[in-house]
Formats: structure tokens, sequence, C-alpha cells
């Protein structure tokens, strides 16, 4: 092997990130978060279909098995899903790349959800045979009414202090730091905003 083949097939390894260390894996989903330096593309994960949250503003590409490269900009908070075929995101801007990747562990499922549940105030932004995602903003100081969720992974943008109020009027406070991504089981409650911050939060239910 000469010199050049050597020092390409170095680059294409560096280009390509290392799988980090799950932040959540149970049976349900694998989640991971990553940053993807400029010109760099994400691990490979488990291959698994999948909803990408994207934590900060970008231009990424990714190259579906069959097809060119597909490029688009992102902004925070934004959501894509992507089938095992799809293609890895790269990093095509000048800036690096945060997001998270959770991946579904479960055979599609035909059961819709719709907005079942949902508080009036959530935004739906995906729904498919693997997940429902949507967006959840909270004002400092403000409530919503009751409202029900599934088991789901949140991956927190603004965090806040909260109280949750349970049917039985039994309350619970906790609080989400900004770049939290929790696993939450399912729950029927009113959630309060008691802090000086306002709650953002991408919901995301695995099927």
């Amino acid at each position: 092997m000469n010199r050049f083949c050597i020092i390409y097939l170095l680059m294409m390894s560096w280009a390509a990130a290392a799988t980090p260390d799950a932040l959540i894996r149970n049976d349900r989903v694998i989640a991971y978060q990553e940053l993807i330096p400029a010109a760099a593309t994400e691990s490979g994960g488990e291959g698994l279909p999948n909803a990408t949250v994207f934590l900060n503003d970008a231009v990424v590409s990714r190259t579906p098995d069959a097809g060119g490269p597909v490029n688009f900009t992102v902004k925070r908070g934004d959501v894509i899903f992507r089938g095992p075929n799809d293609g890895r995101i790269t990093a095509t801007g000048e800036s690096e790349v945060r997001l998270v990747r959770i991946e579904f562990r479960g055979a599609e499922s035909k059961v819709i959800w719709g907005r079942t549940g949902l508080a009036p105030n959530y935004e739906l932004l995906i729904e498919n045979g693997y997940v429902r995602v949507y967006n959840i903003r909270v004002a400092a100081g403000t409530s919503e009414p009751m409202h029900t969720h599934h088991d789901r992974v949140v991956v927190c943008l603004s965090g806040a202090q909260l109280r949750h109020v349970l049917p039985d009027g039994h309350t619970e406070d906790s609080s989400l730091k900004t770049g939290d991504c929790l696993w939450r089981l399912g729950q029927t409650h009113v959630g309060k905003n008691i802090g000086k911050t306002d709650l953002w939060v991408i919901a995301v239910e695995p099927k």
C-alpha cells in the first residue's frame, strides 16, 4: 500500500465520528448525543430507524443508500426522521453540528395517535409507525391543562423548574436542565413552570 492510500484511509477514519456512549439504552430506544466537527460525519450507531434532534443551527448533508447527497440547513430544535438507509449526517458548513439521535428498537406499528392526549399548545412535528415527536414550550410562570404523555425521551433545549399536578391532586416538583436527554415514563398531569426561565422540550415517544 502506497503512502497516498495510507493517508487517504487515515483521513476517512478521522472524518467518521466514533460512536459515543449511549445516554439512554433500554428495550425501546437507544439515544446518543454527538458533536460532529466541520467536514466530519456522525457515527453509525446501531443503524436503526431514528429521530434526530439538532441542537444548533448548521448546514448538513446526508447521502441515502440509493441516491446522491441531500443538502439542507437546520435550526436549533429541528427534528428529522431517518430510516436505516437514509444516510448519516455530515457537517458540510463551517461550524460543528450538535445533535441527539434516538434510535427505535421496536417493530413498525400501525397505530396512529395524532394529537390524542396532547396539551393544546404542543406542536406535533412527526408521527409515523415508529414514533410521535412534538414540541413543548411553557413560558415561565404559566401552566398547561391536564394532558397525557406516553413513555418518551425528552430533549431539553431550555431548562426550567417544574411542578406536576397528578389527577389525584398529588404534586411532584422536578427540574430540567438545558442539554438534558432523559427517559420519562408515561404520565397524566398538569404541568406548571414555577421557575423564571421558559421551558423548551422536544418529546420523542417510541411506539
